[in-house]
C-alpha cells in the first residue's frame, strides 16, 4: 500500500526559512501583539523570543492541489449546492442551515492528527476520495481527503453541514467522522448523510466519545454509548467497535481528574491533589458537603456534571 500524497502545514521556523505571514498565522498570539503594536512585527518576536521558544510556521497549501481537488468537487455536489467560493474552499452554508443547526462562529479551534487506523484508510485509497466530515485544522493537507467543516480553516475544502452535506450520493471511497457527532446538533441526520454519500462497499470510520467531559466547538450536544454508536450506523455490514489509544478509560479518567482540580479554589485544589484513590472511592454521599465537592467552581460542575435534571412547560398553543 502507498503512502497518500500529503503537504506538511506547519514547520519550525528558522533563520533560514523564516517568513512573517507564515508565522503570523501559526503563532495568533504574536499577531494580536502586533495588530496592537505591542510588537514591531512577527520577525522582531522571532529575533527576541520565537527562536529560542522553537515557534512555528504555518505553510500554505500547494495550490495546485486545492485548485485541482475543487474542480473535482465541483463535479460531486448537488444542484444549487454551492453558494460561492471564499478563502480557497467551496462555501455550502447559508443563514437558513447555520440556524437550522446552530452553526455559529468560534474562536476555538480544533486540531488533531489522524491516528494509524485513519491514516491507514487514507492510504487505501490513495487514488480515489475521501471525506473528513468536521476535519477541524489541519496540520497535513492530502491530495485525496476532502476537508469538510463549518470553520473557514486555511486546510478548510468545503463549508458544510454535517446534517446536510452537499455532495451527490455514493460518492466518497471512505468517509472519516473522527471525534464530531458529539458537537452536531441532530447525529442521526448527519449518520445518514454519512452513508449516503459513501459509496457502496466504501469504509467508513467514526470515532465519537462516550465518557468525556463538556467540550465545545461551539456546542456539545450528545455523547454515546457503544450500542448508541452501532445504532446510528446499523446499516453498515461488517461493523466492529474498538476501543484503543486515547479511546482507553485512563485517558477519560485523566481528564476528568484534571478538569476536576482545575475547578476547585487553591485550597482545595491542593488538597484533592493529595487525596489518594482509596479517598476519592469514598461513598459520594460522604463528600457531597465536604468543601471538595461543594467548592467546585460552576464551569467545572457542568463540564463533569453526574447528570443533568430539566425542567419545563408545554406550550399552550
Amino acid at each position: 500500500m502507498g503512502k497518500p500524497e500529503g503537504a506538511a502545514l506547519l514547520a519550525r521556523a528558522s533563520d533560514g526559512n523564516f517568513e512573517e505571514q507564515a508565522y503570523l498565522r501559526a503563532n495568533p498570539d504574536v499577531a494580536v501583539a502586533v495588530r496592537a503594536g505591542h510588537c514591531d512585527s512577527g520577525r522582531a518576536h522571532y529575533d527576541a523570543f520565537g527562536r529560542d521558544e522553537q515557534r512555528w510556521l504555518r505553510l500554505p497549501v500547494p495550490t495546485g492541489w486545492r485548485r485541482e481537488k475543487l474542480a473535482r468537487l465541483r463535479l460531486l455536489m448537488r444542484p444549487q449546492a454551492v453558494l460561492g467560493q471564499r478563502q480557497d474552499c467551496l462555501d455550502c452554508l447559508d443563514d437558513s442551515l447555520r440556524t437550522q443547526f446552530d452553526l455559529v462562529a468560534t474562536d476555538n479551534v480544533s486540531a488533531h492528527d489522524y491516528d494509524d487506523r485513519a491514516l491507514a484508510l487514507i492510504a487505501a485509497y490513495r487514488d480515489g476520495l475521501v471525506l473528513d466530515c468536521g476535519a477541524g485544522l489541519r496540520n497535513v493537507y492530502y491530495r485525496n481527503v476532502v476537508n469538510c467543516e463549518i470553520v473557514a480553516y486555511d486546510s478548510t475544502d468545503v463549508l458544510a453541514a454535517a446534517e446536510r452535506l452537499p455532495f451527490v450520493d455514493g460518492c466518497f471511497d471512505a468517509v472519516l467522522s473522527l471525534n464530531v457527532l458529539e458537537h452536531v446538533k441532530d447525529p442521526f441526520q448527519a449518520a445518514r448523510e454519512l452513508l449516503r454519500v459513501l459509496k457502496p462497499g466504501g469504509r467508513l470510520m467514526c470515532v465519537a466519545p462516550f465518557l468525556q467531559p463538556l467540550h465545545g466547538y461551539p456546542h456539545h450536544y450528545y455523547n454515546m454509548t457503544r450500542q448508541g454508536l452501532e445504532n446510528l450506523f446499523a446499516a453498515l455490514d461488517e461493523r466492529q467497535v474498538e476501543i484503543y489509544g486515547a479511546m482507553r478509560p485512563i485517558w477519560a479518567l485523566q481528564w476528568f481528574l484534571s478538569a476536576y482540580h482545575a475547578g476547585l479554589p487553591e485550597e482545595q485544589a491542593a488538597r484533592f491533589a493529595g487525596m489518594t484513590v482509596a479517598e476519592l472511592m469514598a461513598p459520594p454521599q460522604s463528600l457531597q458537603l465536604d468543601p471538595i465537592a461543594a467548592t467546585l467552581d460552576a464551569a467545572a460542575c457542568t463540564a463533569l456534571a453526574s447528570a443533568h435534571a430539566l425542567f419545563g412547560r408545554k406550550p399552550m398553543t
